[in-house]
């Protein structure tokens, strides 16, 4: 018999997961081309060509043991190195190798820092609506998800009630901006008022928060957007990055941590997570995506792809009466449910082949994300269905 609480991990798995693999077996059935599968964020935008080339030239060119073999936990010296130089160079940091560990993605990046902050029935907030995996992560290691709710006008985050919501036991708050479902960038006013909110509380309790900025999409931005770089503004910032969709590799799990000498207990925390990243069995993030990533930190995938891709879809959308606001960044439309059981209006879109996730899944019911990292026939394609579906709940001619 499996763990009890993996048995509620399976009973509640990934409701994204699932439509994609409906999607799957809906393609099979109906012709993939009469699909069309909004589920998922995997990148359709292929690498930029000096990714292939610099994996092709160290194939060639490296000791193939040490291509292929162990390192330092951490990761590569060198790579370390030129990450922090490359992030110190765009923002204006001071940061050095000890500062930065390589991680399995973004999302190993979040596991081993809250395996080397949380004991069990410490607190850990983030903002409504949010990546639905935060609440397996923090449960993985018996911390207690805490849920601001959101602000549907804005999307912007509930800072009222976050101050209520911090206690003796907060130990982190994560935040993701660009955010994924709904695309928004929080601005550098509420970054400043939330950085005031957080030192007030670690006073006010003595105790350190560490803000945990989850950022595998800051280089995906519309309009001139910008995206505050949070140690800044806050000492006990901690930055999860991933190259999964910058560089469109979300296959190849590459990321890095950022670690500023900053935090409270710095040192400790920085040691203690290149032991996190071997005892959670990652070991050290792959070796020759490390060495290629380090090559490639000025690319970034075609981002004019993702915003045809965004005004099309948000046009349409808009022109058929649905409600949504308009993404700054991410490739995610966050669009209001036409009928209170957003569940039902998933269900509904199926009948039509559109493939849509219910906004529940990201703690904020009432509203669907559609990822926008198709084809762009695929939303070409995907009109009429929308079209017809517009007249199930608008009526009229669409």
């Amino acid at each position: 018999m499996i763990s009890e609480k993996m048995i509620h991990m399976v009973n509640n798995s990934s409701a994204i997961r699932a439509m994609f693999e409906e999607g799957a077996k809906m393609a099979a059935q109906y012709g993939a081309e009469n699909v069309y599968d909004y589920s998922l964020g995997n990148p359709n935008v292929a690498a930029p060509p000096q990714v292939k080339e610099t994996i092709r030239e160290l194939l060639e060119k490296e000791d193939p043991v040490r291509l292929h073999g162990y390192m330092n936990n951490a990761g590569f010296e060198e790579v370390r190195q030129t990450i922090a130089e490359f992030l110190n160079r765009k923002y204006n940091t001071s940061f050095s190798m000890k500062n930065i560990l390589m991680t399995v993605g973004a999302a190993g990046g979040l596991n081993v820092i809250l395996k080397t902050l949380l004991n069990p029935g410490d607190e850990v907030i983030t903002f409504a609506p949010y990546f639905g995996e935060y609440r397996s992560y923090v449960s993985n290691f018996d911390g207690k998800l805490v849920e601001i709710s959101p602000d549907t006008e804005t999307f912007q985050p509930n800072l009222k009630e976050l101050p209520k919501k911090i206690t003796p036991k907060t130990k982190a708050l994560i935040i993701n901006t660009p955010n994924n479902p709904t695309g928004v960038v929080y601005s550098e006013e509420t970054i400043q008022k939330l950085a005031e909110i957080l030192n007030e509380k670690q006073k006010e309790f003595g105790t350190a928060i560490y803000l945990i900025s989850d950022e595998p999409y800051r280089e995906l931005v519309y309009d001139g957007a910008k995206v505050p770089y949070l140690t800044g503004y806050y000492d006990n910032t901690i930055v999860g990055y991933s190259f999964s969709k910058s560089l469109s590799l979300p296959g190849e799990r590459i990321g890095y941590l950022v670690m500023p000498d900053s935090l409270t207990d710095g040192d400790l925390i920085i040691s203690a997570a290149a032991v996190a990243n071997r005892i959670l069995g990652f070991v050290n993030a792959p070796g020759l995506m490390q060495l290629a990533v380090a090559e490639c930190l000025d690319c970034k995938a075609d981002v004019e792809y993702y915003n045809r891709n965004r005004k099309l879809l948000y046009d349409t959308l808009k022109r058929l009466g649905f409600s949504c606001i308009k993404p700054e960044g991410a490739f995610y439309l966050f669009v209001k449910s036409p009928v209170e059981d957003e569940k039902a209006f998933c269900e509904k879109a199926k009948e039509f082949h559109l493939l849509l996730v219910p906004g529940s899944s990201f703690g904020c019911s009432g509203f669907v994300r559609l990822a926008y990292c198709v084809k762009y026939e695929t939303i070409v394609n995907s009109i009429p269905a929308f079209e017809q579906l517009a007249k199930v709940y608008f009526g009229g001619d669409q």
